[in-house]
Protein backbone atom coordinates (compact mmCIF):
# COMPACT_ATOMS: atom_id res chain seq x y z
CA UNK A 1 0.00 0.00 0.00
CA UNK A 2 1.47 3.10 -1.02
CA UNK A 3 0.54 6.47 1.22
CA UNK A 4 -1.78 9.07 -0.34
CA UNK A 5 -0.38 12.32 1.27
CA UNK A 6 -3.50 13.69 -0.19
CA UNK A 7 -4.80 12.21 3.04
CA UNK A 8 -1.27 12.13 5.38
CA UNK A 9 -0.59 15.65 4.25
CA UNK A 10 -3.69 17.32 6.28
CA UNK A 11 -2.19 19.45 9.30
CA UNK A 12 1.08 18.06 7.87
CA UNK A 13 2.83 21.49 7.95
CA UNK A 14 1.55 21.89 11.85
CA UNK A 15 3.10 18.52 12.85
CA UNK A 16 6.24 18.23 10.30
CA UNK A 17 8.12 21.40 11.71
CA UNK A 18 12.07 21.05 9.85
CA UNK A 19 14.76 20.84 12.28
CA UNK A 20 17.12 23.43 11.95
CA UNK A 21 19.95 20.84 12.94
CA UNK A 22 19.04 19.11 10.05
CA UNK A 23 18.35 21.60 8.01
CA UNK A 24 21.84 22.79 8.37
CA UNK A 25 23.01 19.48 7.72
CA UNK A 26 21.71 19.67 3.94
CA UNK A 27 22.63 23.13 3.53
CA UNK A 28 26.45 21.87 3.92
CA UNK A 29 25.85 18.84 1.94
CA UNK A 30 24.10 20.67 -1.27
CA UNK A 31 27.48 22.79 -1.40
CA UNK A 32 27.82 25.72 -3.03
CA UNK A 33 24.53 25.27 -5.65
CA UNK A 34 22.86 28.52 -6.63
CA UNK A 35 20.16 26.55 -7.99
CA UNK A 36 18.36 23.25 -6.69
CA UNK A 37 15.70 20.61 -7.74
CA UNK A 38 13.52 19.10 -4.40
CA UNK A 39 12.19 16.29 -5.43
CA UNK A 40 8.83 15.13 -3.22
CA UNK A 41 9.15 18.63 -1.92
CA UNK A 42 5.98 18.35 0.57
CA UNK A 43 5.19 21.51 2.20
CA UNK A 44 8.70 22.77 1.70
CA UNK A 45 10.23 21.61 4.90
CA UNK A 46 14.47 22.01 4.20
CA UNK A 47 14.30 23.80 1.01
CA UNK A 48 16.79 26.59 1.37
CA UNK A 49 15.78 30.38 1.19
CA UNK A 50 19.05 31.51 0.08
CA UNK A 51 19.08 29.85 -3.15
CA UNK A 52 17.02 29.18 -6.20
CA UNK A 53 14.55 26.03 -5.20
CA UNK A 54 12.20 24.36 -7.93
CA UNK A 55 9.61 22.15 -5.77
CA UNK A 56 8.48 19.13 -7.34
CA UNK A 57 5.32 17.15 -5.52
CA UNK A 58 2.75 14.78 -6.77
CA UNK A 59 0.19 16.03 -3.56
CA UNK A 60 -2.45 18.84 -4.37
CA UNK A 61 -2.94 18.63 -0.58
CA UNK A 62 0.74 18.61 -0.16
CA UNK A 63 1.08 22.03 -2.36
CA UNK A 64 -2.01 23.53 -0.68
CA UNK A 65 0.33 23.69 2.55
CA UNK A 66 3.27 25.74 1.03
CA UNK A 67 3.68 28.98 2.45
CA UNK A 68 3.33 32.30 0.51
CA UNK A 69 7.24 32.23 0.71
CA UNK A 70 7.72 29.12 -0.73
CA UNK A 71 9.51 27.95 -4.17
CA UNK A 72 7.43 27.44 -7.05
CA UNK A 73 6.10 24.14 -7.61
CA UNK A 74 5.30 21.90 -10.07
CA UNK A 75 3.30 19.31 -10.08
CA UNK A 76 4.43 15.74 -10.78
CA UNK A 77 6.47 12.92 -9.60
CA UNK A 78 10.31 11.98 -9.63
CA UNK A 79 9.77 9.31 -12.14
CA UNK A 80 9.48 11.55 -14.98
CA UNK A 81 10.71 15.23 -14.68
CA UNK A 82 9.87 17.68 -17.14
CA UNK A 83 13.35 19.91 -17.50
CA UNK A 84 16.30 19.27 -19.49
CA UNK A 85 19.74 17.05 -18.79
CA UNK A 86 21.77 19.16 -16.53
CA UNK A 87 19.29 22.00 -15.44
CA UNK A 88 19.95 22.36 -11.90
CA UNK A 89 23.27 22.89 -9.87
CA UNK A 90 22.17 20.38 -7.08
CA UNK A 91 19.11 18.27 -6.29
CA UNK A 92 17.57 17.13 -3.18
CA UNK A 93 15.25 14.69 -2.37
CA UNK A 94 13.85 14.50 1.84
CA UNK A 95 12.27 11.17 3.35
CA UNK A 96 10.56 10.67 0.26
CA UNK A 97 12.59 8.12 -2.13
CA UNK A 98 10.38 5.15 -0.36
CA UNK A 99 7.13 6.50 -1.71
CA UNK A 100 7.87 6.60 -5.31
CA UNK A 101 6.63 3.92 -6.89
CA UNK A 102 9.93 3.68 -9.52
CA UNK A 103 12.71 4.24 -6.86
CA UNK A 104 15.20 3.33 -9.80
CA UNK A 105 14.06 5.24 -12.75
CA UNK A 106 13.70 8.59 -10.11
CA UNK A 107 16.67 8.66 -8.69
CA UNK A 108 18.08 8.86 -12.29
CA UNK A 109 16.00 11.03 -13.74
CA UNK A 110 16.77 13.21 -10.57
CA UNK A 111 20.92 12.33 -11.91
CA UNK A 112 19.88 13.41 -15.66
CA UNK A 113 18.78 16.82 -14.37
CA UNK A 114 21.42 17.78 -11.73
CA UNK A 115 24.78 19.00 -12.93
CA UNK A 116 26.50 18.61 -9.69
CA UNK A 117 25.28 17.10 -6.39
CA UNK A 118 22.55 14.81 -5.56
CA UNK A 119 21.54 14.80 -1.68
CA UNK A 120 19.18 12.50 -0.34
CA UNK A 121 18.27 12.16 3.47
CA UNK A 122 16.55 8.83 3.52
CA UNK A 123 16.30 4.99 6.06
CA UNK A 124 18.57 2.25 5.72
CA UNK A 125 16.26 -0.56 5.95
CA UNK A 126 19.30 -2.88 7.56
CA UNK A 127 19.22 -0.69 11.17
CA UNK A 128 18.05 -2.25 13.86
CA UNK A 129 18.04 -0.76 17.40
CA UNK A 130 14.74 1.89 17.33
CA UNK A 131 12.79 0.27 20.23
CA UNK A 132 9.12 1.23 18.58
CA UNK A 133 10.00 -1.94 16.50
CA UNK A 134 9.86 -4.27 19.70
CA UNK A 135 6.21 -3.02 19.85
CA UNK A 136 5.51 -2.71 16.42
CA UNK A 137 7.70 -5.33 14.57
CA UNK A 138 5.65 -4.38 11.36
CA UNK A 139 7.82 -1.46 11.07
CA UNK A 140 10.62 -3.65 10.13
CA UNK A 141 8.78 -5.57 7.56
CA UNK A 142 7.73 -2.76 5.86
CA UNK A 143 10.92 -0.27 5.47
CA UNK A 144 12.56 -3.74 4.21
CA UNK A 145 9.86 -4.09 1.43
CA UNK A 146 9.89 -0.39 0.32
CA UNK A 147 12.90 1.37 1.40
CA UNK A 148 16.27 1.29 -1.27
CA UNK A 149 18.98 -0.46 0.17
CA UNK A 150 22.27 1.46 0.78
CA UNK A 151 23.86 -0.24 -2.06
CA UNK A 152 21.19 0.62 -4.67
CA UNK A 153 22.06 4.05 -4.40
CA UNK A 154 25.77 3.87 -5.93
CA UNK A 155 24.08 1.37 -8.72
CA UNK A 156 22.15 4.51 -9.79
CA UNK A 157 23.72 7.52 -9.27
CA UNK A 158 27.09 6.50 -9.05
CA UNK A 159 29.71 7.09 -6.26
CA UNK A 160 28.21 8.21 -3.33
CA UNK A 161 29.36 8.92 0.23
CA UNK A 162 26.52 7.61 2.86
CA UNK A 163 26.82 8.81 6.40
CA UNK A 164 24.82 8.22 9.76
CA UNK A 165 22.36 11.44 10.83
CA UNK A 166 21.49 11.30 13.96
CA UNK A 167 18.28 12.32 15.48
CA UNK A 168 17.84 14.66 18.47
CA UNK A 169 15.98 13.65 21.37
CA UNK A 170 13.59 16.94 21.03
CA UNK A 171 13.88 16.74 16.83
CA UNK A 172 10.77 19.19 15.63
CA UNK A 173 10.45 17.32 12.81
CA UNK A 174 8.22 14.51 13.52
CA UNK A 175 9.63 11.88 11.06
CA UNK A 176 8.49 8.31 12.40
CA UNK A 177 12.20 8.44 14.67
CA UNK A 178 11.84 11.65 15.68
CA UNK A 179 10.13 10.46 18.97
CA UNK A 180 12.67 8.18 20.27
CA UNK A 181 13.06 9.67 23.89
CA UNK A 182 9.63 11.15 23.98
CA UNK A 183 7.45 7.47 23.78
CA UNK A 184 4.05 8.94 24.65
CA UNK A 185 4.07 10.65 21.76
CA UNK A 186 3.37 7.66 19.61
CA UNK A 187 -0.10 7.10 21.52
CA UNK A 188 -1.44 10.79 20.16
CA UNK A 189 -3.32 9.76 17.13
CA UNK A 190 -2.91 13.25 15.37
CA UNK A 191 1.00 12.76 15.86
CA UNK A 192 0.45 9.59 13.78
CA UNK A 193 -1.36 10.83 11.27
CA UNK A 194 1.57 12.75 10.10
CA UNK A 195 3.44 9.40 9.71
CA UNK A 196 2.96 7.62 6.87
CA UNK A 197 4.09 3.86 8.03
CA UNK A 198 0.81 3.76 10.43
CA UNK A 199 -1.54 4.80 7.33
CA UNK A 200 0.71 1.90 5.13
CA UNK A 201 0.24 -0.40 8.47
CA UNK A 202 -3.56 -0.32 9.12
CA UNK A 203 -4.50 -1.35 12.75
CA UNK A 204 -1.77 -1.22 15.06
CA UNK A 205 -3.73 -1.43 18.69
CA UNK A 206 -2.41 -4.23 19.63
CA UNK A 207 0.83 -2.94 19.90
CA UNK A 208 0.14 0.52 21.02
CA UNK A 209 -1.71 -1.02 23.90
CA UNK A 210 1.13 -3.21 25.06
CA UNK A 211 3.33 0.28 25.08
CA UNK A 212 0.56 2.51 26.50
CA UNK A 213 0.66 -0.69 29.43
CA UNK A 214 4.92 -0.57 29.37
CA UNK A 215 4.58 3.38 29.86
CA UNK A 216 2.20 3.32 32.48
CA UNK A 217 3.71 0.81 34.99
CA UNK A 218 7.28 1.83 34.51
CA UNK A 219 8.51 -1.26 32.13
CA UNK A 220 9.31 0.87 29.37
CA UNK A 221 11.39 3.56 31.28
CA UNK A 222 13.21 0.88 32.96
CA UNK A 223 13.66 -1.44 29.83
CA UNK A 224 15.06 1.95 27.91
CA UNK A 225 16.60 3.69 31.02
CA UNK A 226 19.88 4.21 28.66
CA UNK A 227 18.25 6.44 26.13
CA UNK A 228 16.98 8.77 28.73
CA UNK A 229 20.30 10.68 29.10
CA UNK A 230 21.29 10.98 25.26
CA UNK A 231 20.62 13.82 23.48
CA UNK A 232 20.98 12.36 20.12
CA UNK A 233 20.75 9.22 18.58
CA UNK A 234 21.74 7.03 15.33
CA UNK A 235 18.55 5.52 14.43
CA UNK A 236 19.27 4.12 10.99
CA UNK A 237 18.59 7.80 8.69
CA UNK A 238 21.61 7.96 6.42
CA UNK A 239 22.57 11.43 4.29
CA UNK A 240 23.31 10.16 0.55
CA UNK A 241 25.21 12.09 -1.48
CA UNK A 242 26.81 12.03 -4.79
CA UNK A 243 30.80 12.30 -5.11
Amino acid sequence: MRASYDRIGVDYSDLRKPDSRIERVIGEALGSARTVLNLGAGAGSYEPADRQVTAVEPSVEMIRQRGASAAPVVRGCAEDLPFGDQTFDASMAILTVHHWADKEKGLKEMRRVTRGRVVLLTYDPSFRGFWLADYIPELVTLDEARMPRMTDYEAWLGPVEISALPIPHDCSDGFLCAYWRRPAAYLDPRIRAAMSSFWALGDLSEGLRSLERDLDSGAWAQRYADLLDLEDRDLGYRLVTTK
